[in-house]
C-alpha cells in the first residue's frame, strides 16, 4: 500500500467524512437517492479485472462515469484545522474532490473521491446519481501525468451514515481500488441520513481517448 497514515485517515473519515454534504438546499423535483430515475445511455459495461498492474502515483484532473453522465475536473482535498475531511466548496461549478493523503487512482489501495449530490441553492451536485450505477460500470480517472486510471465498478452500498463501514471503505487492499462518496437517503436537519459509496476496481490503463478529453 501506498504511504499514508490509516490511523489518521480513518479517524477523520469517521468523524464526518461526508456529514458535511452541504445545505440540502431548496426541496427539488429531481429524485433523491434511492429512487428511480432515466438513466443515461452507458456506451460500454466492463468486467472488474483480477488483477491489474498498479500505476505510477500521478494526481488526478479529472474523473468520467459515463453511465450517469458525469464528466468532472477532480481538486484536492485534505484536512480542516480539527482534522476532520474537507469536502468540495459547494459551488455552482460543482466539483468532486479527491482526498489527497489516499492513494492516487490506480496506485495500489484505496483511492477516495468525494462529491456532494446537492450543492445548495445551485441545485443537483456532480454525485447525485451516484447511487444509479451497477456492477461493471465503468470509471475513467484521468492523471496528470496524462495516463487514464480505467476502473470497474464492483458494488454500490447505502448505508447508515451513523453507520459507516470505516474499514471496508479504508482498509488497506493489495490491489489498486477506487471509492467514490457521496451523501444520500432521506434529507435531515442537517444533511441527509446515509451516505453511497461505489467501490470499483482497476481494470487497466492507457492514453486517454479524443472522446474523453
Amino acid at each position: 500500500m501506498t504511504a499514508f497514515s490509516r490511523r489518521a485517515f480513518t479517524t477523520a473519515a469517521l468523524a464526518s467524512l461526508l456529514t458535511a454534504c452541504g445545505d440540502p438546499g431548496p426541496k427539488r423535483t429531481t429524485p433523491d437517492s434511492g429512487t428511480t430515475a432515466p438513466r443515461p445511455h452507458s456506451p460500454s459495461r466492463t468486467v472488474p479485472a483480477e488483477r491489474a498492474r498498479p500505476l505510477a502515483r500521478s494526481v488526478p484532473v479529472r474523473l468520467l462515469v459515463p453511465a450517469i453522465g458525469v464528466d468532472t475536473p477532480v481538486i484536492g482535498l485534505g484536512l480542516a484545522p480539527d482534522g476532520t475531511v474537507r469536502v468540495p466548496p459547494v459551488t455552482a461549478d460543482d466539483r468532486a474532490g479527491w482526498y489527497r493523503h489516499s492513494p492516487t487512482p490506480g496506485q495500489t489501495g484505496p483511492s477516495v473521491i468525494l462529491g456532494h449530490v446537492t450543492v445548495g441553492p445551485y441545485g443537483d451536485g456532480v454525485f447525485r446519481h451516484l447511487a444509479e450505477l451497477r456492477r461493471g460500470d465503468r470509471i475513467v480517472a484521468r492523471l496528470e501525468n496524462g495516463t487514464a486510471a480505467r476502473f470497474a465498478v464492483t458494488e454500490v452500498r447505502t448505508v447508515p451514515r451513523t453507520r459507516f463501514p470505516v474499514d471496508d471503505v479504508y482498509g488497506n487492499v493489495d490491489r489498486p481500488e477506487l471509492r467514490l462518496i457521496t451523501c444520500g437517503g432521506a434529507r435531515t436537519g442537517d444533511g441527509y441520513a446515509d451516505n453511497v459509496i461505489v467501490f470499483a476496481a482497476l481494470g487497466g490503463a492507457e492514453s486517454p481517448t479524443p472522446g474523453e478529453r
